[in-house]
């Protein structure tokens, strides 16, 4: 009970001062910032693998084209 006169005083201070409730984050702003899963890294990791593989891929087909250039 000694612990909850204090912030009942509190409470009761700052809903009297008068001063405006803090704005609430808005509905567009929540949706812009995401908190972090687990997951986003292991996200991170596959798109990164994915750019390696298309990188490669592509180094590939080049590599293949001027061999077939040379030997004609």
């Amino acid at each position: 009970m000694k612990r909850l006169v204090p912030l009942l005083c509190l409470l009761t201070l700052t809903a009297c001062s008068g001063k405006p409730p803090a704005p609430e984050s808005t509905p567009a702003a929540a949706s812009t910032s995401r908190v972090a899963t687990p997951w986003d890294s292991m996200e991170k990791d596959k798109q990164r693998a994915a750019d390696v593989q298309k990188a490669s891929e592509e180094q590939a087909k080049k590599q293949q084209q001027q061999l077939e250039a040379t030997q004609q």
